[in-house]
């Protein structure tokens, strides 16, 4: 089934391996994966989809919202909306000014929250198995303000989504639009993403942690973008020093998974060599194996959308065994 934006391949010029794209065709036939696709060279080499209706449906990317919302803050920065990613967060919420709250929380940044380094106790990749409490919260915003801090801002990277809904939280505050309006305008337009959905909390900010449903070929798009460090049709939707900088390893707490910047993940094609432009790539990361996987050196995006709830670094596994591996 071919994709709309990414004409198929040419399979006579294709530089894949097709010996193992077929072998990798089997596999993840055997696994609860609902779609997969595969550019490089801008071309579609590679599309799977479960049934038919998967083509066209808004797919749960549940985590890879995080991206989208870091490609948001880049733009907001760009234009002004947002000062510096060195703002404490108190300018955007005076109820971290009350004598009743721990003064550190005041010293929290946008950058504290975009690398997940304020320091609040949040054991979401821990005793919350991956599901946040502030879903379960009348007030998603002041759950997150209120839990208390085990370490000094921007001393360790410890996985929270509620830093992602608090920077949805800002962008609407900042912009005086709703995030999701804010995206169609200066992202999903742009990018001609005709159909989309994007929960929202009680208070009506959209769900910065893993509200926004797309298709599979539109979360390619983003993928895209970012490959052409921000740039769509000759037109520069996200700032270049913005994809740049959001997508470096800074902070590397979880092994299994890869390192952290500003709401992408990254991690190097060969473990055993030093990060490079030709060993690394970067991606979204979504629960139950949600992904979107840009690999530079090799012209290359992966989009996964499955439902492996107890697996879902799966998919990067099949990945890496197959498809680094035939490209």
């Amino acid at each position: 089934m071919q994709s709309p934006l990414f004409p198929a391949a040419d399979p006579t010029q294709t530089r894949f391996d097709t010996e193992l794209l077929t072998e990798f065709d089997r596999k993840i036939r055997k696994e609860k994966i609902v779609s997969c696709l595969i550019i490089q060279d801008s071309n579609l080499v590679f599309a799977y989809y479960k049934n038919k209706k998967h083509v066209q449906k808004l797919q749960k990317i549940n985590s890879c919202t995080k991206s989208f919302i870091s490609a948001l803050i880049g733009i907001a920065l760009d234009q002004g909306v947002i000062p510096s990613l060195d703002t404490p967060i108190v300018h955007y919420f005076p109820y971290l000014e009350k004598e009743t709250v721990d003064p550190v929380k005041r010293s929290i940044t946008l950058f504290h929250l975009l690398t997940m380094t304020p320091g609040f106790d949040w054991p979401e990749f821990g005793e919350w198995q991956s599901f946040p409490r502030m879903l379960y919260s009348p007030d998603w915003v002041r759950f997150v303000l209120d839990r208390p801090l085990l370490d000094q801002p921007g001393e360790k990277m410890n996985y929270n989504s509620g830093c992602s809904h608090l920077l949805s939280a800002i962008l609407q505050k900042a912009s005086g639009t709703s995030t999701y309006d804010f995206a169609q305008k200066h992202l999903f337009r742009p990018l001609n993403m005709q159909d989309s959905y994007w929960y929202s909390d009680g208070q009506g900010i959209h769900n910065g942690g893993d509200g926004l449903r797309l298709t599979s070929n539109d979360m390619a798009k983003l993928g895209f973008l970012y490959l052409q460090n921000g740039k769509w049709q000759d037109k520069q939707i996200v700032p270049a020093a913005w994809v740049q900088e959001s997508i470096q390893p800074k902070f590397r707490t979880y092994e299994r998974i890869g390192s952290y910047g500003l709401h992408w993940w990254s991690d190097r094609i060969d473990p055993g060599k030093d990060w490079t432009e030709d060993n690394w790539y970067y991606f979204a990361l979504g629960f139950g194996g949600q992904y979107i996987i840009v690999v530079p050196s090799r012209d290359l995006i992966v989009v996964f959308n499955s439902e492996m709830y107890d697996h879902s670094l799966r998919p990067l596994a099949l990945f890496r065994q197959y498809i680094l591996a035939a490209s």
